[in-house]
């Protein structure tokens, strides 16, 4: 099927597709940062333990790493706005039911952990239909800006959203479950309004080789196995925000107030990157930049692990955020463009399993390191090995390295 080339716009707000995905993007991951808050809260209130957090995280995660392959299939084969819709009407209820039995009183553990597992499910379905859809919407030649823009959406998410659910459920354990609510149904209302012509055409049947392609499409391109394996050992190694309470309260000597300000540098850091990229694109030399930015990337974190200034470590944590934020765009436009079009769900499902199992195994590593090594040393120590990666990937994978442009 030959290309349809979009019409060219002013520029990427004048284009209405890539408007209307951005706010039901927006929608739908502010709600998942809410439910973070509301959630995680309300598990520890009804028991006290911490335990039972990370189990709540553990039961959100395991349906994505088993459903990951054939929710990218299910993307390449049906329509991925509807795909979307479903997700979050799905999700949308789920809430709906928190909320009944958060209000009512009868809402119970074992039936939060079955809500959570339910949106685990949704997201596997909904993570690879979103990165698939976003070159479909994107204007011709700005897909690089384009997912700076949606990378800036979801920072913005994760800034207020927090904030949000904790403000929200300091009046009703019930009211963030309402408000995710809402979004949800909102971005599902507003994806039915995302206008494409270029309609989904692979039909192959479920087989073990269709519902594994993504990945062994993966493993054939040298630069996508390479920015996706970088990325997953630099978060898996530089997982300092995992200890962030920990260097609040005892290595930084402040209170709630210092833990807020540090969780929210590398956010504020990443948005601004965010918002210099979408003007900015990175023209050339981009493999030679994703490399630089997971150097500074390790350097950043090494500061803020030897810091004992609060100044300094949110500092070295914004600079931690911006880089990140290079090293995200120049994989996800690479990804994207180096990707056919029926092949995008399933190769994105791979990324979203990657990236998901990168955060909650970079998270358990840090946490590890901690109890044998101390925090200081743990997160230094994984600063310095986010930098050797970054050294041995560039030998390992020179296509990568030497790649000049996005094409």
């Amino acid at each position: 099927m030959p290309p349809v080339i979009l019409p060219q716009t002013p520029g990427l707000w004048g284009h209405r597709p890539l408007q209307v995905f951005l706010w039901a993007r927006g929608f739908s991951k502010f709600s998942s940062q809410i439910l973070t808050v509301a959630v995680g809260w309300q598990i520890y209130d009804m028991t006290s333990s911490a335990l039972a957090l990370g189990m709540a995280g553990l039961a959100q995660f395991l349906p994505t790493a088993v459903l990951v392959f054939v929710a990218g299939h299910v993307s390449d084969r049906y329509d991925r706005r509807r795909l979307m819709q479903l997700c979050q009407l799905i999700e949308a209820v789920i809430a709906l039911f928190l909320a009944w039995g958060s209000y009512e009183g009868w809402l119970t553990v074992p039936q939060i952990f079955a809500a959570v597992a339910l949106f685990g499910v949704a997201a596997a379905f909904e993570s690879p239909s979103t990165a698939a859809l976003l070159p479909a919407v994107a204007p011709t030649g700005m897909l690089q800006k384009a997912t700076a823009l949606s990378t800036g959406v979801f920072q913005l998410a994760a800034i207020t959203g927090p904030a949000v659910g904790g403000l929200s459920y300091g009046v009703s354990a019930a009211l963030p479950y309402a408000i995710m609510a809402g979004f949800w149904a909102t971005a599902a209302i507003l994806n039915g309004g995302i206008k494409i012509e270029r309609p989904v055409s692979a039909r192959e049947s479920p087989t073990p080789g269709a519902l594994f392609a993504g990945l062994h499409f993966v493993r054939n391109n040298p630069a996508i196995l390479g920015t996706i394996s970088l990325d997953l050992f630099a978060v898996l190694l530089g997982g300092a925000s995992a200890l962030l309470p920990i260097y609040a309260r005892d290595i930084l000597q402040t209170g709630p107030w210092g833990l807020g300000m540090l969780r929210g540098a590398q956010a504020v850091g990443a948005l601004l990157m965010t918002g210099f990229l979408s003007r900015h694109a990175i023209i050339d030399r981009v493999g030679m930049r994703m490399f630089q930015a997971v150097i500074v990337f390790g350097v950043a974190t090494v500061i803020f692990g030897l810091s004992h200034t609060l100044w300094l470590s949110v500092l070295a944590l914004a600079v931690m955020g911006a880089a990140d934020t290079i090293s995200v765009i120049i994989r996800v436009s690479l990804v994207q463009l180096a990707t056919p079009d029926e092949m995008r769900g399933r190769v994105g499902a791979v990324n979203f399993l990657f990236i998901n199992a990168s955060n909650q195994l970079g998270e358990f590593e840090s946490g590890m390191m901690a109890a044998l090594l101390g925090a200081v040393p743990a997160v230094v120590f994984g600063g310095v090995g986010t930098i050797a990666v970054a050294l041995l990937w560039m030998k390992l994978f020179p296509a990568l390295r030497d790649l000049n442009r996005l094409e």
